[in-house]
This record gives C-alpha cells, sequence and structure tokens, in this order.
C-alpha cells in the first residue's frame, strides 16, 4: 500500500501511547519486535511504503558566538572544520539544483550563528523563493532564534518547513548549552507555527541524558504539533563540549525511533545524523518505523552517498518520494550483484 501524500503542516493525529508507555519501550520492557510492529504499523498507515530524502546544505559554517556542546561549529570549539560566510544565491541555486538531481524530497539550507539578521532573511527570502517557483523543491531552512516578523517574510517567501531542534529536554537543557535556553527554542517555534510554517524539529540521543528526558522532549513535540521530526544520534567528534555518555546499541536507536513514531503517528520521523555508526546493521529496520532520512552526509560530518542510501531504502521494497511523485529512472542507482559469474573467482575461500 502507497498512502497518498500529506500536505499537512501540523501534526493532529493523537498519540497511540501514554508516557508511561514510552518509557516501558525505551527500559526494555516491552518485546523488540513487538514494538517495531506496533510502529511499523503506524508508518504505513500514514506513509505506506515512501521515503522522503532529505540532504543539507550548509550555507554557512563556523563564526558561531553560541556554546552548544554537541555542535563542530561552536565558539571555542576548535575543531578544525572550514569557516565561510553565507554563500550567494547563485552558490546556494546550484546545491539546490543538485540535491533535485540527486533525489532530495527536500531541501535543506543551514546556517550558523544564533539567527539571521533582517539582511540575512531577506536575502534568504529571496533565495527560497527561486527554489520554489524555478526547481518545485521544497525547502527547509534552519537558521536558528526566529521573531514572528521575520517567520512571515520567510513564510510570504514560501518557505515550507523551518527547523529549530529541541535537542533535548527542558530539565536537561543546561548540560549541553548556557547561551540561549530551552524557551528561546519554544519562541523560536512557536514564531515560525504563527506565520503558518511547517515545524521541523527533533533532538540528539547521547548526550547523557535519561530515557524520562527522551520521553519529555518526544510528548512536547506532539503537543507543538511538529510535523517533521529529525531524531539524530551524537556522533562524538573533535570540538564538542559534551561526549557520548549514553550507550547507543542499534536495538536502542530503533527503541527510541518507535516511541517517536507512537507518540507522533503522523509526523514525518527521519533517522538523522549517526545512523551508520548507531544503527549499524539495523539501518534498514529503521525504514520500518521512520519515513525520512538524510542522504549524503551531515552538517561537518560524512554520511551514506545518495547510491547507498537508494540501494538502502531499494533493499527494504520501499521507494524513494521524490518532490514531484517518483519519476522513472531512480533505479539507476545501481549496485553490483555480488554473485554475477564474473566475481566468481574471487569468492573462493581456498584457492589453487
Amino acid at each position: 500500500m502507497i498512502a497518498t501524500q500529506s500536505i499537512a503542516t501540523i501534526s493532529s493525529e493523537p498519540s497511540v501511547i501514554t508516557p508511561e508507555e514510552a518509557l516501558a519501550i525505551l527500559e526494555g520492557k516491552e518485546p523488540f519486535l513487538y514494538v517495531l510492529k506496533e510502529a511499523s504499523d503506524q508508518r504505513f498507515k500514514y506513509f505506506g511504503n515512501k521515503v522522503r530524502i532529505h540532504i543539507l546544505d550548509n550555507i554557512k559554517n563556523g563564526y558561531c558566538p553560541e556554546d552548544c556542546g554537541y555542535c563542530a561549529q561552536r565558539k571555542g570549539g576548535d575543531s578544525g572544520i572550514k569557516e565561510y560566510s553565507l554563500k550567494s544565491e547563485e552558490e546556494i541555486w546550484e546545491d539546490a539544483k543538485l540535491a533535485k538531481a540527486s533525489g532530495a524530497y527536500r531541501f535543506c539550507m543551514v546556517t550558523s550563528g544564533r539567527g539571521p539578521t533582517d539582511k540575512a532573511v531577506d536575502k534568504l527570502a529571496t533565495t527560497i523563493s527561486r527554489i520554489n517557483s524555478e526547481l518545485g523543491l521544497k525547502v527547509c531552512l534552519s537558521a536558528g532564534i526566529l521573531d514572528a516578523k521575520k517567520a512571515r517574510v520567510l513564510k510570504d517567501a514560501g518557505l515550507d518547513r523551518y527547523n529549530h531542534n529541541l535537542n533535548t529536554s527542558e530539565s536537561n537543557y543546561n548540560e549541553i548549552c548556557s547561551t540561549h535556553t530551552f524557551k528561546d527554542r519554544l519562541s523560536t517555534l512557536e514564531a515560525a507555527s504563527s506565520a503558518e510554517i511547517g515545524l521541523c524539529s527533533g533532538l540528539i540521543v547521547g548526550m547523557g541524558e535519561q530515557n524520562s528526558d527522551l520521553v519529555q522532549v518526544a510528548f512536547e513535540l506532539k503537543r507543538l504539533g511538529v510535523i517533521s521530526i529529525p531524531v539524530n544520534f551524537f556522533i562524538p567528534i573533535k570540538g564538542h563540549a559534551v561526549a557520548l555518555n549514553t550507550s547507543l546499541t542499534p536495538e536502542y536507536c530503533i527503541r527510541v525511533l518507535s516511541v517517536f513514531r507512537l507518540v507522533n503517528p503522523d509526523s514525518e520521523i527521519r533517522i538523522g545524523a549517526g545512523r551508520e555508526g548507531h544503527l549499524g546493521s539495523l539501518q534498514s529496520m529503521g525504514l520500518y518505523v521512520a519515513n525520512s532520512l538524510f542522504a549524503d552526509g551531515y552538517l561537518n560530518v560524512k554520511g551514506s552517498e545518495i547510491s547507498q542510501t537508494m540501494n538502502l531504502i531499494r533493499d527494504c521494497g520501499m521507494v524513494p518520494e521524490f518532490s514531484e511523485g517518483i519519476p522513472q529512472g531512480w533505479e539507476n542507482y545501481e549496485k553490483e550483484f555480488l554473485y554475477e559469474e564474473k566475481n566468481f573467482p574471487d569468492l573462493y575461500k581456498f584457492k589453487k
């Protein structure tokens, strides 16, 4: 069954589990396959066998005054990343064209910094409008703290989604950042929502939080009606102020994805950063819970290439959901069949 593509901007379906049941899933008190089936049922009910591919474009890197402990771009991080100012409209345009040609459902533009200036918002609005009108590609923007006035400018330009992750629970927020608050993040989401921009907001798992923190975030996103939820798994690299201090087994990661699906059944649940390392051989199983993923890497960390992502989707018996339907030819992302005749000589364990 293939579900009809949704154009909703707000998650409206009720949760199918309670906070207590969500906690039991994370604590391993519910059988893994039972959890997987329950989450998978909701995933296929709302999204069928389609998978949305998101491609990130880091349009401004570094020079950030914020001290988010999970970010390589944080002030004083000394991570060794390349710093650059906001890309030109033409540079972003070329990136967007490449993303669409690669099979992106949505083009995600990300800038570093506390939040955009009025001048930057006007520039971004012009770029968003052009991408919408000439490419027909859906756009998500992540540009930091936003007020209602700036949100309206972006909405009028045709912005489809605004990303601003909660990242962790309110009670744990002081452990990962000191230059802004959890309430600052809520205010940004509320400003975007008031402008009728679809909300994209998720979290990073593995920063020392408790299971109860994850449950709090899941239900806070439900309260806000967030329609797109990236679930990232912390990647410990140079420059971070926090360390990976929560055990992330592949099974646990699937349980986390399942909780967010069951709490937010009609939201787009995206397997975010860290899927290659933390989900490992269970990546494909993750797609039976989530209906979306990032391809071609993350902000400052490499990830799976587009061809690998396409093959992952195909191996699951699913299809990519492109911005304009499913065009013929996506099968061109071919992988070599191991048991082709030409490979026979290399398959022998012992050779003469």
